[in-house]
């Protein structure tokens, strides 16, 4: 169960699509920023004038105060009134297009290809559910902790084994996406998932 570095031309025999020039590159940002957008909650709300719990009596007369004109207590103005241009709860999400995702997953993967920081192992199983197999593993075979490990699936003992690593992520090449792929210093693919990554990068 040794790691390799997968080649531009293993890659490329593999049926992975590889961008080896600029293009995609805006499609990588789009669809980065629109995962993010995705994921804030949207629910920053304040109270504005209108809103605000106050009295809806004038403080004082219009004239022969000597003081500035007040109409309201919850003026913007004063302290523990409303706010202006406040922030109200939206949804944040962007739309991001089909082929720009499917582009944007093939640029990240490929540049991670072109920077050889893409191994490759044949299957990928702990076979007793202790961290130190799991790290050990890791040190081993790609020395960083910062660690992708992408397959169809993984097995209950291999689960046990890596969950307090909080450095490496386990991953289903179904599911792994672009920000995944730019987020680790290293990520590992065993044979099957490369070829299920060769037909989403090819759909």
């Amino acid at each position: 169960m040794s790691a390799k570095v997968l080649s531009v031309k293993a890659a490329k025999t593999a049926n992975i699509v590889v961008i080896e020039n600029g293009i995609g590159t805006q499609a990588v940002h789009d669809v980065v920023v629109a995962m993010r957008a995705a994921r804030r909650s949207g629910t920053a709300c304040v109270k504005t004038k209108a809103t605000v719990s106050a009295s809806g009596a004038k403080p004082w007369r219009q004239k022969g105060t000597g003081r500035a004109r007040a109409g309201y207590k919850s003026s913007p103005v004063w302290v523990g009134g409303g706010v202006v241009f406040g922030p109200k709860p939206h949804d944040y999400s962007k739309k991001v297009t089909k082929s720009v995702r499917r582009l944007a997953l093939r640029k990240a993967l490929s540049s991670r290809i072109v920077a050889g920081d893409v191994l490759v192992v044949e299957n990928f199983a702990i076979l007793e559910p202790k961290t130190k197999a799991f790290v050990g593993w890791i040190k081993d075979n790609v020395g960083v902790e910062k660690t992708l490990i992408v397959a169809t699936d993984f097995d209950e003992t291999t689960f046990m084994a890596a969950r307090n690593v909080q450095p490496t992520r386990l991953i289903t090449a179904a599911d792994v996406n672009t920000e995944d792929l730019l987020a680790y210093k290293k990520i590992v693919i065993t044979t099957e998932a490369l070829a299920k990554l060769a037909e989403r990068t090819q759909k």
